[in-house]
């Protein structure tokens, strides 16, 4: 891995106008699909919507027509009582109906959405992973995701239910009375006025709020991580304060951000009742003058408190608006990443079959850097012959790591090339190559599952007894009987109740089962008592039989037996050859081989890798 990560990108790209057009265009294009269950949204909200505002005009019929002083009131009441709980009974139904449709719709779209960002992120290349923090990407999978969630079943609920209410309202208004409809739609211009003044203020918020919520998230996701760490240097009180500084910044973000909101919506209240006041006193001077009916008036103030209702409803989704925008920033951003380590051309593209590949590496005057300008790797060439166990020592710092992760191809050369059988692995398929070179790393990462699925890491191709068989090579099985229900044993929390060797000996069972022809050991020893390393230096021999092997060495006695010790220094190899001839040579590997026995009175002085 990088010495220097590149630098990080939350929430440090800026969204153009286009590329936010883009991304909703992107969004929408996932509710294509669902366009019959839309329509169905659509249209039982017009049937609820007309239930509800044939109400007024039911009780207006009653009031002006004197139906109480006609010779059958009492019959014509009940009518009418009838069907008003009718109409309350019909507009429940299809409310009921609309928002299960748009709920279904919404999980639906979110649950693809989601998928497919999973699928976008587990694409990239490891360069996307040294800029983008973990917490950020899991606000990303979880929150933002959720937040689109709610544009679906929140915002573009209101905008359907409450913006046909508001269009009907205006219809039924109008058919009242045309002048009094005429001064309510003076408030529009006042309303566009308000929604405008608020509107950049109101973005800031939610941006800041959303940005702070990552870093937090962020952070806490790296302490948890590094718990071992913090508790052995006892930081635990300074990492709750920096905990708390960033927590409070995000709760002045939130307050913040419901300040704006709540004087935004109470503008709108203020409105609605001053309005509401308006009518009465204009309409009531009407029904004075005789030139309306009392129960136009009733109906109308009805309506107009419904006017202002959906507005207001409208205007509560606003800040779900804002954090959808948000979101979709975000969003959008990851989506734009493309991999930098890309699949060749049909043209280039080249296949080796497993079980043809010999084995034999060649780098070939590689020149590598992290970031542009800093190079780690200066020319380098290196020839591995097939079935060769090749040991690769050196500093922090010195390019051991940088060199399988080029072979692995979790990154690309910027010159030269790496080559598996005279075949440049720019040209194969990543999934044959990733099947042709096996990785044991120096923390194997172990999923939730039991033994037997960390084992063939869920394929269900690979048989159970295939499993136990590898397991018994590299000599997990006694410890693994010994757990509780054995290779049913439920694992979590990356393998926790396991020891760092019981870890690393499932990890080379993988190799068994997969059967790489390349096998790469980063620093499998590095965490290791001596009494365990002796076990894994027995299953290593068993993993390493037949494959070409390339061993980063923690422990310099991990690779004297091997056949050819590189070192590397400064990004050059520097000196190469046996265990014997570098002892001979009395050079820089001598130099190492005296520092490692001092471990053995002084382990802080180990060369690190």
């Amino acid at each position: 891995m990088p010495a220097e990560p590149k630098q990080r990108e939350d929430n440090k790209h800026t969204v153009s106008p286009e590329e936010r057009r883009q991304a909703f265009k992107a969004l929408f294009s996932y509710a294509k699909p669902h366009r019959k269950s839309f329509l169905g949204v659509f249209i039982c909200a017009f049937l609820a919507i007309s239930a509800d505002l044939l109400q007024p005009f039911l009780i207006k019929y009653a009031i002006d027509e004197k139906v109480l002083f006609g010779a059958y009131g009492s019959k014509i009441l009940i009518g009418l009582a009838v069907g008003y709980l009718l109409l309350e009974a019909l507009s429940g139904v299809f409310s009921y109906v609309q928002a299960n449709l748009l709920q279904r719709v919404g999980q639906s779209i979110v649950a693809l959405l989601r998928k497919d960002l999973f699928k976008h992120i587990t694409g990239q290349s490891m360069s996307f992973f040294d800029r983008n923090s973990m917490g950020g990407l899991v606000t990303n999978e979880s929150s933002d995701t959720e937040t689109i969630n709610q544009f679906f079943t929140q915002v573009l609920f209101s905008l359907v239910r409450d913006g046909l209410s508001l269009i009907l309202v205006i219809v039924f208004m109008f058919a009242l009375d045309v002048r009094l409809a005429l001064y309510c739609l003076i408030l529009f211009p006042i309303i566009t006025g308000i929604a405008v003044a608020f509107r950049k203020h109101l973005r800031s918020c939610y941006q800041q709020a959303r940005t702070l919520l990552s870093r937090l998230i962020a952070f806490t996701a790296e302490n948890l991580s590094g718990m071992s760490l913090i508790q052995s240097f006892h930081q635990e009180q300074e990492q709750e304060d920096r905990f708390t500084s960033r927590n409070t910044s995000y709760l002045k973000a939130n307050l913040r951000e419901v300040r704006a909101s709540v004087l935004f919506n109470r503008s709108f209240d203020v409105l609605g009742n001053l309005a509401v006041a308006f009518v009465v006193w204009l309409g009531g001077f009407a029904v004075l003058d005789q030139q309306i009916e009392f129960g136009v008036l009733y109906a109308f103030t009805s309506y107009i408190r419904q006017f202002f209702q959906p507005i207001n409803q409208i205007t509560q989704q606003w800040n779900t608006l804002q954090s959808t925008t948000v979101s979709m920033d975000r969003l959008w951003r990851i989506f734009s990443a493309q991999p930098e380590v890309k699949e060749p051309s049909p043209e280039e593209k080249k296949t080796l079959a497993p079980a043809a590949v010999r084995g034999r590496v060649d780098f070939k005057q590689v020149r590598f850097s992290y970031v542009d300008g800093q190079e780690v790797l200066h020319g380098l060439n290196l020839h591995i012959q097939e079935g060769e166990f090749i040991g690769i020592v050196g500093t922090t710092g010195a390019g051991k790591s940088s060199l399988v992760n080029l072979l692995a191809r979790f990154y690309d050369v910027d010159r030269g090339s790496v080559e598996i059988d005279g075949t440049d692995i720019r040209q194969l398929p990543q999934h044959d190559l990733h099947r042709i070179v096996g990785l044991v790393q120096q923390e194997p990462y172990l999923f939730s599952g039991t033994i037997v699925d960390n084992v063939r890491l869920f394929q269900e191709h690979i048989t159970r007894e295939e499993v136990i068989k590898a397991c018994r090579q590299v000599g997990a099985h006694p410890m693994i009987k010994r757990l509780g229900r054995g290779y049913d044993t439920k694992l979590s929390n990356r393998g926790s109740g396991l020891s760092a060797g019981e870890r690393q000996l499932i990890s080379f069972a993988r190799i068994l089962v997969f059967r790489p022809k390349i096998l790469i050991l980063d620093e499998a020893t590095a965490n290791l008592d001596s009494q365990t390393e002796q076990l894994i230096q027995h299953a290593l021999s068993v993993v390493a039989a037949g494959r070409t092997t390339l061993v980063i060495a923690h422990r310099l006695s991990t690779v004297q037996h091997a056949d050819r010790i590189i070192v590397i220094d400064s990004g050059r190899i520097v000196e190469a050859g046996s265990h014997e001839q570098l002892l001979q040579q009395d050079g820089y590997y001598a130099e190492l081989t005296r520092h490692s026995r001092l471990d053995h009175d002084t382990p802080s002085a180990r060369v690190q890798g």
